[in-house]
């Protein structure tokens, strides 16, 4: 079995994890998501500082590097970027040569939902278990009102990304079962 790359992109609360949970069940690839590395960071500087970046950036580059040149069928790694930076779109470009190099396919998936339903995804019991810096729900919900309102946060309708395997879904009414199982089907991931 050829190595696989997902990426999965998305605002905050969309069901990055959640989604990639269920897809590591259903394909076998591993998960990688990005508050795994946020909240190492966490714990011991301050987020956004200078320290904080390094050891982040540190801790996935070595992930990447690792991984891709492992024996293991595949990466899930989750990401929210501004659609209007590009150096968002290099790193994601970064990410995928690295695994491309290594004879990896590598795609991406954008998801998408209501602001109001994410919102409420913003305090569901898992996404609260697994990413501690969420758990001040007002705080959380304060910033991503403030990002939402700074950034974009999702491609525009019809807009065309520089991705070879790319696909957008609107999962505002869709479990996340579904959604990997779309993902799954859409690239045929064994």
């Amino acid at each position: 079995m050829k190595k696989t790359l997902v990426i999965i992109t998305g605002p905050h609360a969309v069901g990055k994890m959640t989604v990639g949970q269920e897809l590591a069940k259903i394909t076998g690839l591993r998960l990688f998501h990005n508050h795994m590395s946020i909240e190492l960071s966490l714990k011991l500087f301050d987020f956004g500082t200078p320290a904080f970046r390094a050891l982040n950036e540190t801790i996935r580059k070595t992930v990447f590097e690792q991984f891709a040149a492992s024996d293991l069928p595949g990466l899930i790694f989750t990401y929210m970027m501004d659609f209007d930076e590009p150096r968002e779109f290099l790193y994601l470009h970064e990410i995928i040569e690295l695994f491309s190099s290594h004879g990896a396919v590598c795609h991406v998936v954008e998801l998408c939902a209501d602001f109001d339903e994410r919102i409420a995804r913003n305090k569901s019991e898992n996404r609260l278990a697994q990413k501690e810096s969420k758990r001040n729900v007002e705080r959380s919900e304060a910033e991503m009102r403030h990002t939402q309102a700074t950034h974009r946060l999702n491609s525009r309708e019809g807009e065309v990304l520089p991705f070879e395997s790319y696909l957008k879904i609107d999962n505002t009414h869709l479990c996340p079962a579904k959604v990997a199982s779309m993902i799954k089907e859409h690239f045929g991931i064994a």
